[in-house]
């Protein structure tokens, strides 16, 4: 377990530097603009949260795999507090209400993936599908309350970058419980990309809806 920590902690610092992956605060822009330090402590915070959000569910899905783990029941709590702190992040510029609301949101997502864990683990076909469904549901709520907070996110944009998080962390899943490590690697590295572009994505989108709120 601490291994894997370590690793996820090592993949955030390598990804920074990884081709393809342009750190927020190296991000171009245009007219010879200056980026502000605001625009760039929320970038990055933001980022790191979304990180956060698939290294802890990564790493729940080894205590929940592991036979004996006993840190399952600390790591979900670790990764559910994680859903508070991406709704916390928006409440400067969207309110206590949106910022719970986000939260909400996120926290289902993170209930179901734990019974779509369990599903796997015990071979329920039949409730695994159920989930799956239930967790798209959630992922297509997640984009509608996204893209109405913010008219620079598209819901469409949003469902496809959501849904290949889903995939990615079942990925994680079934290569876990298949015991191949080396295609968990894969998918836990592609997992970190795929959620820094997703994260900056959509604070790109806020930074340029209140661009007052990040003048300094």
């Amino acid at each position: 377990m601490k291994k894997l920590l370590v690793m996820g902690l090592i993949l955030v610092a390598s990804l920074n530097m990884a081709p393809g992956v342009t750190p927020a605060y190296a991000k171009p822009h245009h007219n010879h603009e200056c980026i502000s330090q605001s625009e760039v402590k929320f970038e990055n915070q933001f980022r790191r949260l979304w990180v956060d959000h698939v290294l802890w569910t990564s790493n729940y899905i080894t205590s929940a795999t592991t036979a004996g783990a006993e840190d399952q029941k600390d790591v979900l709590e670790r990764l559910l507090r994680n859903q508070e702190d991406i709704g916390n992040s928006i409440k400067p510029v969207y309110g206590e209400e949106a910022g719970n609301k986000l939260t909400a949101l996120l926290k289902e997502h993170i209930v179901i993936a734990g019974d779509i864990v369990q599903a796997a683990k015990d071979g329920n076909k039949a409730k695994l599908d159920q989930l799956n469904k239930a967790w798209f549901k959630n992922a297509d709520d997640i984009a509608a309350f996204l893209s109405k907070a913010n008219p620079n996110l598209k819901n469409e944009q949003l469902k496809e970058l959501l849904y290949k998080h889903l995939q990615m962390v079942a990925d994680d899943l079934s290569a876990s419980l298949k015991k191949d490590w080396g295609a968990r690697i894969v998918s836990i590295d592609d997992g970190m990309s795929h959620i820094i572009m997703m994260s900056d994505t959509i604070s790109t989108a806020v930074v340029k809806q209140f661009p007052d709120k990040f003048k300094k």
